[in-house]
């Protein structure tokens, strides 16, 4: 009989009893974990099986309280196993596999998560190929890891990452997961783009002025000014998340809805962004930090670090020649959003007023909003009653809570864990999409080093930004789009 154990690494961390073990148990309450699963947790931490059964069960009631029932855990808890171990000894991970293949007998599949801090995946993924746990066989099974972001913190490490990678596990067995590509709504941008016949023949240079893509934050750094004084932004934020939205927005249909035909095409995109560059950087390149981001805790007083970033991104292809693309992301700011707005040209002779206060700047525009308000927005003109013929912008509106309920959406882990167990990669990042999209922030970053470099701004707290972002924009006619559908004039 088959078994499937998922393994994972740095298992005491926060990732794991907020996140992972709640997908898990959800899963397996809808019954979708394969038969005879078993999850064992590994770290340094000193736990017995009983004793992580327990803090998982504290962790599910606290982080899937609507989800818990008492009668699924019981059923649930028998699948949850621990083994200490410290990463840095082979020991430890031969001891490891000797247990695993203890429960497995003939044939077991494994999915292993590395939730372990990035400096450590090298020395994991040596360690498990030293110890036999990557060898994958049609006896043995498959044998799969989900390595969490940051990939690397340019293309050089990317790269290495990769290669180092590549010698313990193939490509195929590799997992390079972005909890974006889990959420519904995104995978809902191929749906409303591949599934519905009338966007995808506007869907082009000859009908979207431009496109514009905001993740924004209301919290700091918080404790992790270590980690974010390295990173910034763009390595943050821009490398990952916005960029992958880019990808779904401006991609070529794939002909399947296949791994490797939908990641081809989305590679296709990142290929042909042109970030700004010498004089252009000042430009379409805005950067800047919140106020009072030097005096946190762990923070350089000097630091030029970005918390803040706009950029004005063209993809150089048939489809969006000439189209700018406005990604937007920062912390401290007025609303935490995930939207991204398709603004279309307006019509080519305006024959109707429109209604005192509306600008005639007024176009059509598709707003997707990934998170909180799950749902999109369709602003069309309608006539105004009782006006003659003045009219004002309205809203068609869908509403993932109104249409299928409230709890209708799942935790993105849910669907990226069941994927990976499904082999399933279609939401996961191909070696080859992490160096791309490497390529455009390392660009940036160079840029912002130079002697071009645009100046660091400041922007004061729970606003959207600093003024420059604005500017960037009304050079060119446009404005922002805010969460409620309006520009910011």
């Amino acid at each position: 009989m088959n078994s499937t154990t998922i393994v994972i690494f740095g298992a005491s961390g926060d990732l794991t009893g907020r996140k992972l073990v709640p997908a898990l148990y959800n899963n397996f309450r809808k019954g979708r974990l394969p038969e005879n699963t078993r999850i064992i947790g590994s770290a340094r931490s000193a736990f017995t099986d009983e004793a992580f059964r327990a803090k998982m069960r504290e962790d599910i009631q606290k982080f899937a309280a609507p989800d818990f029932d008492a009668q699924t855990w019981e059923k649930f808890a028998p699948s949850l196993h621990y083994q200490s171990g410290d990463m840095s000894q082979l020991d430890d991970y031969l001891a490891l596999e000797q247990r695993l293949s203890s429960f497995e007998g003939k044939r077991g599949n494994r999915l292993y998560y590395l939730s372990v801090a990035p400096q450590f995946y090298p020395i994991a993924i040596s360690m498990m190929g030293a110890a036999g746990m990557a060898n994958e066989t049609e006896q043995t099974g498959y044998r799969r890891i989900i390595i969490e972001k940051p990939f690397g913190r340019d293309l050089v490490s990317a790269k290495a990452l990769n290669g180092m990678i590549h010698k313990t596990f193939q490509e195929k067995q590799v997992y390079r997961i972005d909890h974006y590509l889990g959420k519904e709504t995104v995978q809902n941008i191929l749906v409303l783009r591949f599934a519905n016949a009338i966007f995808e023949p506007i869907w082009n240079r000859n009908y979207v002025d431009h496109v514009q893509i905001t993740v924004a934050e209301t919290v700091g750094v918080g404790h992790r000014a270590g980690y974010y004084e390295k990173s910034g932004v763009l390595r943050d934020m821009f490398q990952n998340h916005l960029l992958q939205l880019l990808t779904f927005i401006a991609m070529e249909p794939p002909a399947i809805y296949e791994a490797d035909a939908l990641r081809n095409e989305k590679v296709k995109v990142l290929s042909a962004v042109s970030p700004p560059v010498g004089e252009d950087l000042a430009k379409h390149a805005v950067r800047a930090q919140y106020e009072g981001y030097r005096n946190e805790p762990g923070v350089d007083k000097n630091s030029s670090t970005a918390t803040y970033a706009a950029l004005q991104l063209f993809v150089e292809n048939w489809r969006w020649q000439g189209v700018p693309f406005y990604l937007r992301s920062g912390k401290k700011l007025a609303d935490k959003i995930s939207d991204i707005t398709i603004q279309f040209r307006r019509p080519p002779h305006q024959l109707f007023n429109s209604q005192a206060g509306i600008s005639e700047r007024f176009t059509n525009h598709l707003s997707i909003h990934v998170q909180p308000d799950e749902g999109l927005h369709l602003r069309f003109a309608a006539k105004t009653p009782d006006k003659g013929m003045d009219m004002q912008p309205v809203d068609m509106e869908f509403h993932y809570k109104t249409s299928f309920g409230e709890t209708a959406i799942p935790e993105a882990y849910e669907r990226l864990l069941l994927d990976a167990l499904n082999g399933d990669a279609a939401l996961f990042a191909r070696s080859d999409e992490i160096e791309y999209a490497w390529k455009i922030i390392d660009a940036i970053h160079a840029g912002w080093d130079g002697p071009q470099a645009p100046p660091m701004m400041t922007y004061n707290l729970g606003t959207w930004g600093p003024e420059a972002a604005d500017a960037m924009l009304a050079r060119d006619g446009r404005s922002w789009v805010q969460s409620d559908g309006e520009h910011k004039m």
